[in-house]
């Protein structure tokens, strides 16, 4: 059952803005005047709005900078005023550059929040943002963005896995298994899934070739201007060979760029395999285990690092955007 307006969670997403001046690590604070308070960059979602989404547009509101969204940090949750609970999603953003052009331009335009909203902005080392911060709590994701900077976690792309939307029955389709087509429900969440990879920065589209698959990732290839890319990862070729499916998805991991993979339910348990083969232990357990893995139209973000032993996913979130 849906909670009522008035008990349902407030929901809220921004993030810690960084970048590396001189070997040295900056964050970027915002200063809210009616508050007369230095916090991170913040704030409520819009209505049918993604949490990515949201944390990727406050950022560029309250700051001016466009960003890209890396690992997620911790939470805050807390009471507010009429009773209700405030939950505000934070993730690490790094400046966007050139090269993510092509997310930029997938994404609504901005306004800029107004002086009497945000009236100063400051970039600062950890230590002196940590005794600038007015509250306490704001502490925590200052913590963990440093710990990952430190661990040589910090600096990652994203590997993305996308379940095609939702597709017309096999039963009630009388073509090729090749293209049967998506739903009016699974072309919304194509159209759903357009902002949400932008806020991670998404430069490249792979995509098994059956229409389902590619006209789920087809709005976002049309925004970012981009050309999707054929894979080995329909059902018809995985089955054939798994292991030319798994050396596909390895060598996306290896390229290091920002990419999204749309494919098949049956093709998963290989493409999550490969993905745990490259993981840390803790985030390994992590990762989908049960049929079917992911639901259509929801999407695993993997957030990849480089290191002297090959690809490692550092960290991984799963999202469903919701439908307007």
């Amino acid at each position: 059952m849906t909670p009522a307006p008035r008990t349902r969670p407030v929901e809220a997403a921004g993030g810690l803005v960084w970048r590396v001046r001189k070997d040295a690590l900056e964050v970027l604070l915002v200063h809210r005047p009616r508050y007369d308070d230095w916090s991170w960059p913040k704030g409520k979602l819009d209505p049918g709005e993604a949490l990515p989404t949201a944390a990727a547009r406050e950022i560029a509101e309250e700051t001016g900078i466009d960003v890209v969204l890396g690992n997620p940090l911790p939470g805050q949750q807390y009471a507010i005023a009429d009773g209700r609970t405030k939950r505000v999603h934070y993730w690490a953003a790094r400046v966007a550059t050139d090269d993510d052009a092509p997310a930029l331009a997938a994404r609504a335009p901005v306004a800029a929040a107004g002086p009497d909203e945000i009236d100063d902005v400051a970039w600062l080392t950890p230590a002196k943002a940590g005794k600038r911060l007015t509250r306490a709590a704001d502490g925590a994701q200052l913590a963990e963005l440093v710990a990952l900077h430190e661990r040589g976690r910090l600096d990652t792309h994203v590997l993305v896995v996308a379940r095609h939307g939702r597709a017309k029955e096999r039963s009630a389709w009388h073509g090729d298994e090749t293209d049967r087509p998506l739903t009016p429900s699974g072309r919304a969440q194509a159209e759903a899934l357009v902002p949400v990879l932008a806020a991670f920065g998404v430069r490249d589209v792979v995509t098994s070739r059956w229409a389902r698959c590619a006209a789920t990732i087809e709005p976002y290839a049309r925004a970012a201007g981009v050309q999707p890319l054929d894979s080995h990862l329909t059902e018809a070729e995985h089955e054939r060979s798994p292991s030319r499916a798994a050396g596909e998805v390895r060598r996306l991991l290896e390229s290091a760029r920002d990419v999204v993979v749309c494919t098949h339910r049956p093709v998963l348990p290989t493409v999550l395999d490969v993905l745990g083969q490259h993981s840390r232990r803790a985030v390994a357990g992590s990762l989908p285990v049960e049929d079917p893995y992911l639901q259509p139209g929801e999407i695993l973000v993997t957030h990849v690092g480089q290191t002297k032993k090959g690809p490692r996913v550092m960290g991984v979130e799963s999202h469903h955007p919701p439908l307007h």
